[in-house]
């Protein structure tokens, strides 16, 4: 991927609509793509998976049931399932912000420590690299966003004003639209598909979308072929990508659709906790993801040795 630097339009005037493509189903995908309330998720990848399932099946049984044939007694059958499955998913939630901690994240210490953090959790995720290969993957002090003077809590509901606070030109760049389809200007990285969720609805926040701003794309393996993610980001101008390190990883090194050219942030959801209290990184999987796939990826580790990208601890 090449980093070619800023990629945004100044005076772009959003539609009221985003104009795609006549390609059979494209409009199914969005919906589907948008349908945050689809989506279940704590913990790993791997968990829960039944009952996400089983949520997925009802609602494509739901979407192709029509006419006549639907009485009122599956109606309310359906109707009563679907408020269950919403009180299910609340209790969930609720659940994940109980695990996050809201003081003495490692988030807020200074740059220089974040790098020696991320730099000994690079370490595990390449066992067989030498030292000097290590030294070459390190993230640079100067390419870690300063935010200590952030002393509130780093949790879903602060995010718009931490992002306003600390990374204002961050904030600036989200009220802007890509010249590019599937170019955004910020990668919000997450453990699971739910956080992916939670975060998405926060970022499409009027504070930092602004009128003009691109969409926030939701990038998970969860129901979502990739190459359903192919078509998305290939017809759409986004601002921001959130989206779980190995969905991220596959888009930005087996396909050419999501595009780093306008990228100048990267946040690292690290303060949130899953249902066993690990962090983003403490998480073999996801953090090998983030090091081996996202972060070193050729146009991401170029643009954050030149200091175009900023990575911040959130």
């Amino acid at each position: 991927m090449n980093h070619t630097g800023d990629d945004l339009e100044d005076d772009f005037v959003i539609d009221d609509t985003v104009a795609l493509s006549g390609d059979e189903g494209l409009e199914t995908l969005l919906t589907t793509l948008d349908d945050e309330e689809a989506f279940v998720h704590l913990g790993s990848d791997d968990e829960g998976r039944d009952d996400e399932d089983d949520i997925f099946e009802q609602a494509e049984l739901e979407n192709n049931v029509s006419g006549p044939a639907v009485t009122t007694g599956a109606t309310d059958k359906k109707r009563k399932r679907r408020q269950k499955e919403k009180e299910r998913k609340a209790k969930k939630r609720k659940l994940a912000e109980a695990v996050e901690p809201v003081q003495g994240s490692i988030a807020a210490q200074a740059s220089h420590e974040l790098s020696n953090y991320l730099h000994s959790m690079q370490v595990k995720g390449f066992p067989k690299h030498s030292a000097v290969e290590l030294d070459d993957l390190r993230i640079p002090e100067s390419s870690i966003a300063d935010t200590t003077q952030w002393t509130g809590p780093r949790t879903l509901d602060q995010l718009v004003d931490f992002i306003s606070r600390t990374l204002p030109s961050l904030r600036l760049r989200l009220g802007q639209r890509s010249k590019s389809n599937g170019a955004p200007t910020l990668l919000y990285i997450a453990g699971a598909a739910l956080r992916v969720a939670d975060v998405c609805r926060v970022l499409k926040n009027k504070q930092l979308q602004g009128d003009k701003g691109g969409e926030v794309a939701k990038l998970f393996a969860k129901h979502i072929k990739l190459a359903q993610h192919v078509v998305y980001l290939k017809q759409t101008k986004i601002g921001a990508a959130v989206g779980t390190p190995g969905r991220l990883g596959k888009l930005l090194n087996e396909t050419d659709v999501l595009n780093v050219s306008a990228l100048s942030h990267i946040i690292l959801d690290i303060t949130h906790k899953d249902a066993k209290n690990r962090n983003l990184l403490e998480i073999p999987e996801t953090r090998d993801e983030v090091f081996q796939t996202v972060l070193n990826n050729e146009g991401i580790l170029r643009g954050i040795r030149e200091g175009k990208i900023q990575v911040v601890l959130f």
